[in-house]
């Protein structure tokens, strides 16, 4: 390859990218001077040179007894260069829109935002602290309504903000986890409006929150389909509605043998009729046992 750069910021650039994609994290050791002579067939001052620039951009430190390593990565309000969190994570999600989380990173942010990719790892837990903020912010844009009365009427609103929340971002399904949640504001926030369904149920804390996490998973689950259904439309230039039509003429007598001809199926008609066996199922839960019989 070409690169019209000194060997020195070469080795610069392949180190900070490293760091940007999450290979060294904080704390982690950086090459010793020897290493990098080796790996990219350089002379000693030129691996010298490398390091002393890492550490003057504050990518990398000294630690005692073990050398270089990568510097510790905060995310204040603003950034040295008057760059916001805010920005930062709206640029993350405007690329995440448009091309999916599979083009999203460091790099992409900075060059979005038209600053140095330095600039924003040098504050973030490389790009899985992004993604973090990226989901989160994506549940802080939920507005939510009163709470209609009744516990299955309040999760069956809840459930359809989540999911009109992965409409909006087909990525988020793939960020949110049930076994290891965040606890940021707008996840936080999610959690607590819901939660407020099952308030004086007389439902024990681990009950309250299987029956929490189970609707979570379940609109996450069926929310994950999103995201291949808009590639899919993209690429066909149909719904899924107009795709199965167009496939009677051939799988009709094939399909035929499962289900009438013609019956439809999408993604929103499975969410709603889930959500509602889901509720079914539910109230053997929280209704109480003697009112059941």
């Amino acid at each position: 390859m070409n690169d019209p750069r000194p060997p020195y910021l070469r080795i610069v650039a392949d180190i900070e990218r490293r760091i940007a994609d999450g290979e060294l994290r904080p704390g982690d050791p950086i090459p010793t001077t020897r290493a990098i002579m080796r790996e990219w067939g350089v002379a000693m001052a030129t691996a010298t040179k490398a390091l002393a620039t890492l550490k003057q951009a504050g990518a990398i430190e000294s630690a005692p007894r073990v050398g270089a390593v990568v510097a510790p990565r905060r995310l204040p309000s603003r950034s040295a260069g008057g760059l916001e969190r805010d920005r930062i994570v709206r640029a993350a999600m405007e690329i995440a829109d448009a091309d999916g989380l599979a083009a999203l990173s460091m790099r992409a942010v900075a060059t979005k935002l038209g600053v140095a990719t330095m600039t924003l790892y040098r504050q973030l837990e490389a790009k899985a602290e992004l993604t973090q903020l990226l989901a989160d912010a994506a549940f802080a844009e939920i507005s939510y309504p009163e709470p209609p009365p009744g516990w299955r009427s309040h999760l069956r609103v809840a459930a359809q903000l989540q999911w009109a929340a992965y409409q909006r971002h087909p990525w988020l399904p793939r960020l949110v986890s049930i076994t290891r949640p965040v606890t940021l504001p707008g996840l936080l926030a999610y959690g607590l409006w819901t939660l407020r369904a099952l308030d004086g149920l007389d439902l024990d804390p681990g009950t309250r929150m299987h029956i929490y996490a189970t609707m979570v998973n379940y609109v996450r689950g069926t929310a994950v389909n999103i995201e291949s259904e808009v590639g899919a439309e993209l690429d066909t230039g149909m719904t899924s509605r107009q795709w199965s039509a167009a496939r009677l003429s051939v799988d009709g007598p094939l399909i035929a043998q499962v289900v009438e001809p013609g019956t439809e199926l999408d993604l929103e008609s499975l969410f709603a009729f889930g959500l509602e066996r889901l509720l079914d199922g539910l109230t053997m839960v929280i209704t109480p046992r003697q009112v059941r019989r």
